[in-house]
């Protein structure tokens, strides 16, 4: 089953019964993404929800001036995509590029509010996804608004472990706010420490 990595995930967290089972199957693409190439473009209507099985990605914006920030990565086991351009089928503002060679699986807008309709649990599952990643989003912001860039630095490395060796300083100084030089003046004086 393609799909099966899927099912794993979400019987973490609430069993499926086999006709669920089934449905994702029906619903979900399995797709093969090569590193750096995009699965959402600025100006692109995000159509498709992304679970990924194996690779990592980043969602990030590009400002007026051309400089990147990066908004989120996301490893195996993680969803990525725009959810204000999903949810109001609106041109995003923001790129998905892959890191590394992946496989993804996606569910149009249309089917997965059919699950929604048909399978309860997916929308109590779904429902919990999109409360965990607006608390995330709170935090972040909470954080950049009241920490120093050690101290984000810090929480980055303890709450994404599996993001360290995968993702390059630049993207990392990107994701905090600060310059790569700096970031690496934060790694110096905390391996002196």
């Amino acid at each position: 089953m393609e799909t099966q990595p899927l099912i794993d995930y979400f019987n973490n967290i609430l069993l499926l019964n086999e006709e669920e089972q089934l449905a994702l199957e029906q619903v979900f693409n399995k797709r093969r993404v090569k590193r750096r190439q995009f699965i959402l473009q600025e100006g692109d209507v995000c159509t498709l929800n992304t679970f990924v099985v194996e690779g990592c990605f980043r969602m990030y914006m590009v400002d007026e001036k051309g400089k990147e920030h990066n908004l989120q990565f996301a490893i195996e086991n993680w969803w990525i995509g725009d959810i204000g351009s999903f949810h109001a089928e609106a041109p995003s503002k923001l790129y998905i590029e892959a890191m590394e060679h992946s496989v993804i699986l996606q569910i149009k807008k249309k089917d997965q509010l059919k699950l929604f309709v048909h399978y309860p649990k997916f929308n109590r599952l779904f429902r919990v996804f999109t409360e965990n990643a607006l608390v995330s989003a709170q935090q972040r912001i909470l954080q950049n608004i009241s920490s120093t860039a050690e101290e984000r630095y810090l929480d980055f490395l303890k709450r994404y472990p599996g993001f360290f060796n995968r993702i390059s300083n630049v993207q990392i100084a990107s994701y905090l706010g600060v310059t790569p030089e700096f970031l690496s003046t934060i790694r110096k004086k905390l391996a002196k420490s």
